[in-house]
Parts: structure tokens; sequence; C-alpha cells
């Protein structure tokens, strides 16, 4: 409905601006800003039965996969969020015992990179400061500015209860951390040692996997000789070395072997014999193991166990040696020849590149596309290494009374097996089970000062005690016999480890509380697909493990929130977007203001206001959190990536607008009379929106059970847009015009119920409209609440009317049809014609106020036959509408003829079908009849045209 429509009926009416109580345009800035305060003041988010109803309430439970403390949303979070807050109002509405539990993550590697960039800034180093003192500066930093996401969250209108808010550095959390770790330990699942790790040389630490970050790049491939030991080579082939191809000459010195495929029949002689490694001349042996790709380079690989994880495995099904030749920044170490001692890695690839040539063991040189492992916090290239790290071992068997003789990694893939924990969409089970497959010990400790520290002491000659205090540590030493003084670990635990225990150590746990009896499991996880072994693996191992339950039921899997292009977002490609900017909208002249916090370096937000000043020149207007909300709701396809595009943002915006000019109309129109009390006959268009009312809350309802919520948003969408607003609004026009009394009170009645029930359907995923036009509704109740906690709505089967939908199909149909003659006669918009038809008289009667309303007519006369005139005609099965003005016959017989092929070809294509053996089998009853019936249309139609043609040559 256009504001000029809206405005002629205001004035038609004498309805002064004064008596509006609803402004003109939507602005969503002034109305979130009030909204939010008011629900939270109210305690609307707190845990608790809030909606009338008499059924028996259920628990529905989410828990917050919570986002880092460093700083601002990403367009990832508000999309999560949104799915997540979407479900939790919808089941708040319903009547269900709801608890959505809000919380950060202290999130190791980054919050510590953050902070030390701050000091920078101040020239205060990390090293000077010492850990302690390091320490407080974070947690200042946590306390000053870490609120900013949670601010941000509550932005987006996210309804959780916020008294349960988290930290998992915080001291309950702390504590579960502490007795998680004691325990494993103490079940023999928790072990030191030394193994191959991710490890940052600039951070000085082991990340894990999911901070890795591939880079494609143009490198080389060098193919080196190895010479075959003199004691092998043989005179009558004339073998005399081995070419390997390598992208990692600097790593030459930590050879241990040669390896080939034991398929591979050009080398099925060598194996077992030894070659001269370049530079040392060490020998090493030539292996054979099936991981080998002959058609790679020359089907000879060099294995470096030490610095790479293929050839890692690789020796430990060998037993080969592991030769660790760098230092911690990732410089060569003392196990190199002397002239190479002290280089970096680039450096030292150079000189070895240099000397091998030199000593004619360079065979050639060529271009080739690499993957370089990156540190997504640092850049820096990342070096495989052993080191010392704490472990769990997934795969060991246990005694544990909850999961007695077994592991793990079986304890997961049970209870996803069983079903008792479903994946939605379901395939992602089949990924989830092939990891677990596969899995590797997990590494948990991380060499950072920032993280929960490992509850570990060292005795002076090396023995570890694990325990929850260092007190306990002293006394079990001492029980042991030992003495002196004993040394915490120290490193800090991995930060997925806190979080994968956040199922149960945010209700309370290790104590026995009432919300872990209550509350755990919770109802769904809502996560990405990239965090599912990260994370979702480790929370069902710990929570089985460690209390016997479950942490969820219900695990929904969404893709990656990519640009409209397709491209992953990210701060160094510079096309990230923020939420909040676009809730807010942007000045580009203050894009600059994004550098706070050190959460971007100087080439990031360079990159992020380059791209951003020419996808945006004129800068970004705000759309409001409802608009954002909807957009992310119709992209929730499940599994399935996003290319989130502004433009469609702003087309929900409009969708905001509609929405607003519809509840602007209805209030008008029922101004002093919220409830109508009066005699109601409810017209035909009353009866058909309400039916299709009750259609759409089915769809609704149907889309909440099966986490579509991009399902839910276009129903409501194509509801309220297409058939309550372009349709039933200019039908109510027509009923308050020229119907009875009884009857106008009856459109004025649905007017509300109807906008009413959308705003109901719409509350969960459009929360502050929906809340204002409800209060701009209901103003007259002294005893008004929030639309947050009014009951959802449920489908009424008494007011579905099929037969009245199968009308209005036809009333459309006639409408069209009638459109179409006044185009094709070229008649202005603006002047009115007579028409006569013929047909069904009730029919007729009913439709003819909308008839004439829609398709501009002057009047209609309802006939038992039609003239015999000149004047164009359209036949939609029975009924016939003829325009009553003249007509060239020679262009009528013409624009009929055009027709009658047009229909020809339809019969055709329909008997075709009838025919179709194939088709009648395959085809259910109900879909045959129908197309019986739609061939003896046509077919009638086609007859009733050829007799209109008959009759205009018979005049003429």
């Amino acid at each position: 409905m256009n504001k000029s429509v809206l405005n002629e009926y205001t004035k038609k009416n004498k309805l002064s601006n004064d008596e509006d109580n609803l402004s003109k345009s939507f602005d969503p800035c002034s109305i979130e800003k009030k909204w939010y305060s008011e629900w939270d003041k109210k305690g609307y988010f707190k845990s608790g039965k809030h909606v009338g109803t008499d059924k028996n309430t259920e628990d529905f439970i989410i828990q917050f996969p919570p986002p880092n403390v460093t700083g601002t949303l990403h367009m990832g979070h508000a999309f999560n969020q949104t799915v997540m807050d979407c479900l939790v109002r919808y089941h708040r509405m319903s009547g269900d015992n709801t608890i959505f539990i809000p919380g950060t993550d202290h999130a190791g590697i980054a919050t510590q990179m953050v902070v030390e960039r701050q000091l920078e800034k101040k020239n205060i180093f990390r090293s000077e400061l010492g850990k302690e003192k390091f320490i407080k500066e974070i947690w200042k930093w946590k306390d000053h500015s870490g609120n900013t996401i949670t601010n941000q969250v509550k932005r987006l209108g996210i309804s959780a209860d916020w008294d349960k808010e988290y930290f998992t550095m915080d001291h309950k959390m702390s504590i579960g951390v502490i007795e998680a770790f004691v325990r494993l330990y103490k079940d023999g699942l928790i072990y030191r040692g030394k193994r191959l790790v991710n490890w940052d040389p600039h951070l000085l630490t082991a990340v894990s996997d999911l901070e890795v970050i591939t880079e494609e790049v143009k490198g080389f491939m060098w193919h080196i000789s190895y010479p075959l030991s003199k004691e092998f080579i043989k005179s009558d082939n004339g073998i005399k070395k081995i070419t390997v191809a390598t992208t990692r000459p600097e790593t030459i010195f930590a050879d241990s072997a040669i390896c080939v495929n034991p398929k591979d029949h050009r080398y099925n002689d060598l194996i077992g014999k030894t070659v001269s490694s370049p530079i040392t001349n060490q020998k090493i042996p030539i292996i054979a193991d099936d991981f080998v790709d002959m058609n790679f380079g020359t089907g000879c690989v060099k294995i470096t166990p030490a610095h790479d994880f293929n050839d890692y495995e690789c020796a430990l099904r060998h037993n080969l040696p592991m030769i660790e030749i760098f230092t911690k920044n990732a410089h060569l170490n003392d196990n190199v020849p002397e002239k190479y001692r002290g280089l970096d890695r680039i450096q030292a690839r150079k000189i070895i590149i240099e000397d091998i040539s030199k000593s004619g063991l360079l065979v050639k040189e060529e271009e080739h596309i690499i993957m370089i492992p990156k540190g997504d916090r640092s850049g820096a290239v990342l070096e495989p290494m052993i080191t010392n790290q704490w472990f769990i071992a997934v795969s060991k068997y246990t005694n544990n009374e909850i999961c007695s003789n077994k592991s793990l990694a079986k304890i997961a893939l049970e209870e996803v097996e069983t079903n008792r924990i479903k994946f939605h969409p379901e395939n992602w089970k089949n990924t989830y089970r092939q990891w677990l497959n596969n899995i590797q010990d997990w590494c948990i400790s991380r060499q950072l000062w920032w993280g929960h520290s490992i509850p570990a002491w060292y005795s002076e000659d090396g023995k570890i005690f694990v325990a929850k205090n260092e007190e306990d540590a002293y006394k079990e030493a001492l029980s042991l016999g030992v003495t002196g003084k004993l040394t915490r670990d120290p490193d800090v635990l991995d930060t997925w480890f806190s979080s994968a225990l956040v199922p149960f150590t945010t209700l309370g746990w290790p104590n026995d509380t009432l919300d872990l009896d209550k509350y755990l499991p919770s109802s769904v996880l809502v996560t990405g697909f990239d965090i599912i072994f990260f994370w979702v693996t480790r929370m069902i191992m710990m929570t089985k493990y460690l209390t016997g339950k479950i942490p969820f039921k219900n695990v929904y899997i969404h893709g990656l929130v990519r640009d409209s292009d397709g491209q992953k977002m990210s701060k160094s490609k510079g096309n990230t977007l923020d939420p909040i900017d676009i809730i807010d909208g942007i000045n580009l002249e203050n894009l600059v203001k994004k550098r706070v916090f050190g959460l971007l370096n100087n080439k990031q937000a360079s990159n992020i206001e380059k791209n951003t000043r020419k996808q945006f020149p004129n800068g970004i207007t705000g759309l409001g959190t409802d608009s954002l909300r909807f957009t992310m709701a119709s992209y929730a396809t499940l599994g399935r990536d996003i290319n989130f595009d502004i433009k469609r943002c702003e087309g929900y915006n409009n969708f905001c607008n509609k929405l607003w000019n519809a509840s602007r109309f209805v209030l008008l129109n029922t101004k002093n009379s919220p409830i109508i009390n009066e005699n109601v006959e409810f017209s035909f268009a009353d009866k058909w929106i309400k039916s299709r009312l009750q259609n759409t809350i089915l769809e609704v309802e149907k889309g909440f059970s099966e986490y579509r919520l991009d399902n839910i948003s276009t129903s409501i969408y194509k509801f309220v847009w297409d058939e309550f607003c372009d349709w039933y609004l200019e039908m109510a026009k027509v009923n308050l015009y020229q119907l009875t009394d009884p009857q106008k009170n009856a459109t004025k009645k649905t007017l509300i119920s109807v906008l009413e029930t959308i705003l109901l359907l719409l509350h969960p995923i459009m929360p502050f409209i929906t809340e204002e036009l409800w209060q701009k509704i209901h103003t007259y109740d002294l005893n008004k609440t929030s639309i947050s906690v009014q009951p959802y709505p449920k489908i009424n089967k008494n007011e579905v009317n099929l037969d009245i939908e199968d009308k209005f199909l036809n009333l459309k149909l006639q409408i069209d049809s009638i459109r179409a003659l006044r185009g094709s006669m070229n008649i202005s918009p603006s002047h009115k014609v007579p028409l006569i038809a013929k047909g069904d008289i009730e029919e007729l009667k009913i439709n003819s106020p909308y008839l004439i309303y829609f398709s501009k007519l002057d009047k209609i006369e309802i006939v038992d036959d039609l003239p015999k005139i000149n004047a164009p005609l359209k036949v939609i099965g029975a009924t016939h509408l003829m325009l009553d003005i003249k007509i060239d016959p020679e262009e009528e017989l013409s624009r009929l003829n055009k027709e009658l092929m047009k229909i020809s070809m339809e019969i055709e294509k329909s008997k075709e079908k009838l025919e179709n053996v194939g088709f009648i089998k395959k085809a259910p009853l109900e879909i045959l009849e129908k197309e019986k019936t739609k061939l003896n249309n046509l077919e009638n139609t086609f007859i009733s045209l050829k007799n209109q043609c008959f009759e205009i040559k018979k005049i003429k």
C-alpha cells in the first residue's frame, strides 16, 4: 500500500494527523533504543514460565557458543545469534520454560595479542612487565572494554537471561576447569609427552588446527639427487642416485629416510638400501610406505619426521629417528652444520639451494603452487615442531564408572550413532563419524600467559604432581617421599578445553546443583560446521565422561557467512561487514574509528576502509536490527554457506516499512474501537484472509519444528506482502466503503485480529517493530504486557476454508483477465468502463465490488446471455467477461484467434499428459482429477471463444 493511497483514504475519512497515534514513517533507531531496556527491566528474559498456557511446560534451553571477549561482533555472530534468539523467543511464546544462557570466551591467543598491541603503543612490552603484571593488564582491559561484544549482542535484541551470564575465566568456571583436568589426569586420560604440533614462531606457542589458515602461494619445487651409497651401486644397471622432489630444502638436515610407494616398480630394487644426504653425506635408508603418491614429483619423498605431519606418522610406523633442526623462533639450531646455524628458514633455504647446486646435485627448479600454513592471529608461517605438551588420550579405553571400557572417541560416536544427539541437517553425521574414526590425541596446552593455568607442579627431579591447588600438590609429593620446592607448570590450557566444559560448568558443576539437574542436556546447540570437530565433538566427550549426560539433544549446523561474491570474509581482504554498521549506518569519514581497541592492525583497517569506500561510496544507511535479523533468518537454510548481500537487507527494510504503513491503515480504520463487540457478518474477503492466515501459521509451525527459519520468513513475508497488504487491505477498503454495518464491523475485527497474529508470528524474527506496533494496537489495555510473552499463534482449523480460497483464486483470475483486456485495448487506468458478465450469478454478485475496485470499472451488469456486439471478451471456464465498449471487429477477431491458438496448445499438452501411461500410473488420483478438470475447462473456454468469433463474423 503506497503513501498516496493511504493519504487519499485518510483525507476521505477526515482523520487529522493529530488523531494518528503512529508516526508516518518507520524509524528503527528510535524504537530499538527503548524496548530492550524495557524488556530487561521487566525481567521477561529470565528463566521461568511467563506465557499463560494450560499445557504442561517443557524446558527449552540454549547456551551461547561463547564469542571471544576480544571485541566486536562479526556477521557470523549476527547470524548465529539471530537463529538462536528466534528459537528462544518462539519457545518462550509457546509457553515453554525458556533458558537462554549468555557468555563470552577468554580467547587466550586473541586476547593476549590485543592487549600486547595496546601496551606496545605505549612502549610497554610484555617481556618487561612480567607475567603477573601483564595478566593484571588483561583483566583491566577486559573490565574496561571487554563488555563491548555483550552490549552489541544486546543491540541484536538477544533475549538472554543475563543473570546467568558467564565468562570462561570466571572463578566458578575456573573451578570446573581444574576439577575436569585433575579427574582426567587421575583416570589416565591426560598425559604429558613430546609430539608434533603446529608451532607459531612469533607467538612461541602451539596452536590448534582451527587457528591455522592455509594460504595458496606461488613457490618452487626443487628436484634434488641423493647419491646411492657406494656399496649398493650396481654396475649392471648404472643406478647411482635417487631424485627427490621437495618444496622445503631447508629441512634436508632433518631427513631420516627416503620413501617410495611399495607399488612403484621403478624403485622396488632400491628399498632397503641407503643414500647419502646432500651437504652432510649422512647415510639414510630408502623405505616403502603407501602414503607416497607415485604420480607426484618423482614419486620419491624425503622423510623429515620432526617437521612434517605426514612424515611424523610415517616415522612412527617405521621407527625412524626424529631430528629437530629448528629453534622455537624457527631459526636453524645446533643440529645442523655450523655454517647454517642461526639462519631463519628463508635465509637457510636460499643458501642450501646454492650449495646443493654447486655440488651438482640440483637436478632442476620449477615453479609450483604450495599451501602455506599461517597462524590466524599472528600471520606467521607455522612450523610443525616436536614439543613437550599436555594431551588428552581420546582413543584410550577407560575404567570410568559412567563410560567403562570405552574411549572418549567411542563415547562421542555412540551418542550420535544412536540418535540421542541429532544433527540438523543429518548429513553432517557422516562427517562427524569420519573425524572420530581418524581422531588424534588432543593437545590441550599452550605456551601463553593468558588462560587457565595447568594445575601441575614439578619436583626438583622432574616428577609431576597434578592437584587442585598448590597445597594439595605438596601433600601428594610428601606422601610419596618427595621433598623440596615444587614449580608450577608455566603453560595454560587451550581455550577449547574450557569451552568443551561449558555445557555443565555454566550450570554449577562440579557441584550437584539444581540447574545442573534440570537444564542438562540443553535443547539445541546452534553452531557453524567449521567447529564440529574442535568444539561439538569435545563437548560431547567431556560432558558424557564427567557427568554421564549428553550436552545437548540437537545440533543445528549452519554454514559460513561470506561476502556477496561468495568469498570468505576476512579483515585482511577488507570484505568484512560490521553488523552494527548495518543497523546504525556508517559515515565513511569516521571509518578510521574501527581501529579502536587494537582489534585491527593498520593494514587490516586500511583494507576494510578501502573496500567499504569502494562498495558503499555514500556510506551505509542504517537499516535497523529487525531488517538485519529478517535477512539472516531468510538465509538460514540448513548447512549452506550464506552469500550476504546488503541489498537483500535493504529489501527487508522495505518490508518493515510495508508492515508499518499497513499497521497505520489498520489503526486509522479501527480507531477508538480496538475490540469490536457489535454484530458482525464476515465477508468473503474476511473469510479468505483468515483462511490464508491459518495456512501461514501451519507453515511457520512446521518451519520451527524443522529448524527452517528460511521457510518461516518466506511464508510470513509472502502472506504479509502479497496477501494481507496487496490484496486484503485493498479489499477492506471496499468493505468499509460499501458494505453493511455488521460487515464493516467484521472487517474491522478482521483487520485487528489478523494484524495482531502477524505481529505475533513475526516477533521471534523482528522483535522491535512488532513490540512497537503491538503496544500501539493495545493502547486501550491498562494491563498490557510485552508481545514477547504473548502466546504464539496456533492453527484454528475452523477458519480454514478451502472453498473460499478457491473462489478467491477465481476472483483474482477474473481481475487479471479484465486488466489484460484493458491492456490489450490500451485503455487508460484512469478511464473507468462498464463490464457485462455472464456466469455464476451468486459468485459474480460477491465479486462485483472487488472487480469494480481492482479493475477500474464503472459498473457491472450481470446477464444470462451476452449481447451480440463487437466488444472485447475474456472467457474463464463458465464465466464470460465483456468490456462494454466499441471495438474494431478485425482487431478483436485477431486477438481472439491468438487466444484460441494459445488455448489449443494448452489442450494438446493436457491431452498428452492424460494419454501418457507412465503419468497415469505414477500420478496420485487427485492430480489426475485435477488435470481432467483443467482439460474440461480449457475445452469449454475454447468452444466459447469459437462461438464469440462466430458472432463477431455474423455482425461484421
